[in-house]
């Protein structure tokens, strides 16, 4: 046990590496802009779609999930069947350097660590991490068809996303509870932070939803709020 816990901490540490990579500024930055001064001052993909258009948005949202999807697939498909590990090991490295890869995209160190807000990162580790069953698959398209529901209805991106972060322990539930798994306990914990610090980034939007201030997608004013 001790081995995995030096290769979780080292898996963190990749998984920041990669995260920190901050898409939606260099996007900017290629293309005149720089979005930590225009929107809200994020650097996600809503503000990035805001800021520089569908081209800018496309490109961040890209970036963003291929920098989660290498280290988190080579975790899964090379790494972990290598050493041997079952899926609820397997499963909990993945996780691990998935959340070191939100971690760092929410706050990259080179920029003062004001990062974006990991929605889309998480969304690429959701799709790495539990592919590999049925319930996995369904709850992907479950979420996925959710957010596009909430988003269309409400306009609110960040309800969608707040809705859609709850897959994290859900999934963890529904797949590992039950069945005698003494490392339930530790897979729950590990969900429930990435939906944790996904509340975390989004404590003011959720103060302007409840104010009914919150901006919707294609609103055009002075200062966004993703």
């Amino acid at each position: 046990m001790m081995t995995e816990i030096v290769y979780a901490v080292i898996f963190l540490l990749v998984g920041y590496g990669f995260g920190s990579f901050s898409t939606g500024y260099v996007v900017g930055k290629m293309s005149g802009h720089n979005i930590q001064t225009e929107g809200s001052g994020n650097i996600g993909t809503t503000n990035a779609l805001r800021t520089m258009g569908a081209k800018g948005g496309a490109l961040t949202f890209a970036g963003d999930l291929l920098k989660a999807f290498i280290p988190t697939l080579l975790v899964r498909f090379v790494f972990c069947p290598n050493m041997g590990y079952g899926p609820e090991m397997t499963y909990l490295m993945t996780m691990v350097i998935g959340l070191g890869v939100v971690i760092g995209h929410n706050f990259p160190f080179y920029l003062h660590f004001k990062g974006g807000k990991g929605i889309a990162v998480s969304a690429a580790v959701i799709v790495a991490s539990s592919s590999n069953s049925t319930t996995g698959w369904i709850m992907i398209g479950i979420g996925l068809a959710l957010f596009i529901i909430v988003v269309a209805i409400t306009r609110y991106v960040s309800l969608g996303s707040l809705i859609v972060v709850w897959y994290f322990p859900v999934y963890v539930i529904l797949q590992y509870r039950g069945i005698g798994n003494p490392m339930f306990a530790g897979l729950l914990a590990l969900a429930l932070i990435f939906t944790l610090l996904a509340y975390v980034k989004h404590a003011g939007n959720i103060k302007r939803l409840l104010n009914h201030t919150e901006r919707k997608l294609g609103e055009k004013k002075e200062k966004e709020n993703e």
